[in-house]
């Protein structure tokens, strides 16, 4: 990259101090942000479909050489390698490739917010842990990658969230459906979604904060009430 690792970290700060969601909690990063930062913030924030994925392209090509492979930084002090079945034909090649890049930059991001935590229950366990998408992804292609349209989830409760068991009000709190009380009592679904119920979720550290409109549309058009 042609930078010292302290010259990075201080870029780094530099961009801290753009994030609004770290200003709005009082962390104001380094003051030093140039224009050309400020540039460059706008510019990714606002075609993140088109460079977030280049963005892991470039991580991965500068950590591993072999395009079936997925690198993951969520471990602590470790980078894993994940390798991913090779697909057939040059065209298909590029776009799987393309699409993985996508959604592991949407993961690595979600999930890097949250501080690799399941919003709702702690759970810290990478290998357990889900980039939820609130608006769904099949069916809204454009928020498919928006950060703000991410959870950390851990699987089971990612599950429900899709299936519209449990969904979070306007204040960022849990709500269990009626659909999913019908199963209860039942000690193991107790014990995983009644303690959450009425709580406020981990709200993310950084950048993704989750949009209230796309809840709304959760609300609205997948929980089931």
């Amino acid at each position: 990259m042609g930078r010292t690792a302290s010259s990075l970290s201080i870029k780094l700060c530099n961009f801290a101090s753009l994030d609004p969601v770290l200003k709005a909690r009082g962390i104001v990063g380094m003051r030093g942000a140039a224009n050309d930062d400020k540039v460059l913030w706008k510019e990714f924030h606002e075609r993140y479909a088109v460079l977030g994925p280049e963005s892991e392209q470039y991580l991965h090509d500068l950590l591993s050489a072999d395009p079936d492979t997925e690198v993951d930084l969520l471990e602590t002090d470790a980078i894993r390698f994940e390798r991913r079945g090779a697909p057939s034909g040059p065209t298909e090649v590029t776009a799987r490739v393309a699409v993985r890049r996508g959604q592991q930059f949407f993961r690595q991001t979600v999930l890097s917010a949250y501080g690799v935590r399941c919003c709702v229950t702690g759970i810290a366990v990478p290998g357990l842990l889900v980039a939820s998408h609130i608006k769904p992804w099949r069916d809204f292609p454009t928020e498919r990658l928006n950060p703000c349209n991410g959870l950390c989830l851990s699987k089971l409760q990612d599950a429900a969230f899709d299936a519209g068991l449990i969904s979070l009000d306007n204040s960022f709190r849990v709500m269990l459906s009626s659909q999913l009380k019908r199963y209860f009592p039942h000690p193991a679904l107790e014990q995983n979604f009644v303690p959450y119920e009425g709580e406020r979720i981990r709200l993310p550290e950084k950048l993704a904060e989750p949009s209230p409109e796309f809840l709304r549309y959760h609300r609205e058009r997948v929980f089931l009430g």
